[in-house]
């Protein structure tokens, strides 16, 4: 997970998202790059050619608000729920 975000702020920072450049983020914040962790910065380099970075990042950045959203909704529905609950409680002990 480490080697997409130091991807995504290379991106950000206008750099080469290449090899190199992922591995020496990687070691600045004191990650070992062992031989497996170098696979899956060579995969991702791969992955991401011809990927439009910023496209993406936006089309997920769309996706948070709308669950936000939902997230709200179904809290809002809980809160009622359990407001008519009471509701008929009270009713039952005052008749």
């Amino acid at each position: 997970m480490e080697d997409i975000y130091a991807a995504i702020l290379l991106h950000k920072i206008g750099k080469e998202i290449n090899e190199e450049n992922i591995k020496n983020i990687l070691k600045a914040a004191g990650k070992e790059i062992n031989p497996e962790e170098e696979a899956k910065i060579k995969a991702l380099v791969v992955s991401l050619k011809g990927v439009d970075i910023e496209k993406e990042l936006e089309s997920a950045t769309l996706v948070q608000p709308s669950e936000t959203k939902v997230e709200k909704e179904e809290k809002k529905e809980l809160v009622e729920e359990k407001k008519e609950e009471a509701a008929e409680g009270l009713s039952a002990l005052f008749g």
